[in-house]
């Protein structure tokens, strides 16, 4: 979940951005299948509730590490529209890439989810019906994704993109038991869990909420950066 450089020199370094977009929806598609079928093995293998989160947990913030690890070098591995956005407000992402990479990015989740489902022989699609509309939730998504951004922003801010992986991994993986919402913090995740009906699908008329809340989270997270991480990192 890094950007790529704004150096031109950089720049006329990087992969194509064909290629970017194949990792970014490469990316994006494992990730969103591992969050549904980690969910719907969850289920499986346990009905206690804390164990089906943990389970749902550790693979997700188990394959982020391992997805920014492997696709970082080649797209940077943003694999949230929120975090693109976010990145591109900050000046580290080209104005004219936001669209395709967000594109690709939920091309992604949405064929992630379909893969999940199949391989659980369901549906390829098959529409959630967990509501997910309490304020108090919504607050969880506004301060997850907050979080989320901020962690990613001061570590780019700082020069320590090495550190991205295991932090994103280990962000995500705390935040699911430390936010009312589970932490989805992500748009393209949101849109990828309505395709399905298991643990951690969610219901579509809850879904604009979700990611309206994620979106002002995403800004919050950029002030914090530009108000408190990133002064103290150009000291």
């Amino acid at each position: 979940m890094t950007a790529e450089p704004t150096d031109p020199s950089a720049i006329a370094a990087a992969p194509p951005l064909v290629t970017r977009l194949a990792a970014e929806t490469l990316g994006s598609g494992v990730l969103g299948g591992t969050v549904i079928a980690s969910g719907i093995m969850a289920t499986l293998i346990s009905s206690d509730v804390g164990v089906q989160l943990l389970i749902n947990a550790v693979s997700t913030g188990a394959a982020l590490t391992v997805l920014i690890l492997v696709l970082g070098p080649v797209s940077g591995a943003q694999l949230n529209p929120a975090v693109t956005a976010a990145l591109a407000a900050d000046g580290r992402v080209p104005l004219r890439e936001i669209l395709p990479t967000i594109a690709a990015q939920l091309v992604g989740f949405v064929l992630g989810a379909i893969v999940a489902n199949l391989m659980f022989s369901g549906a390829a699609v098959s529409f959630s019906t967990t509501v997910r509309g309490e304020p108090g939730l919504l607050l969880g998504e506004v301060v997850a994704t907050a979080g989320l951004v901020a962690v990613i922003l001061t570590l780019v801010a700082r020069d320590q993109r090495g550190w991205i992986p295991a932090a994103v991994g280990l962000y995500i993986t705390s935040a699911y038991f430390a936010t009312s919402s589970t932490s989805f913090a992500n748009p393209g995740i949101t849109i990828g869990r309505m395709l399905s009906e298991s643990f951690a699908g969610i219901a579509p008329e809850s879904a604009p909420l979700f990611v309206a809340a994620q979106l002002i989270g995403a800004a919050i997270g950029l002030l914090l950066v530009r108000l408190v991480m990133e002064p103290r990192a150009r000291r």
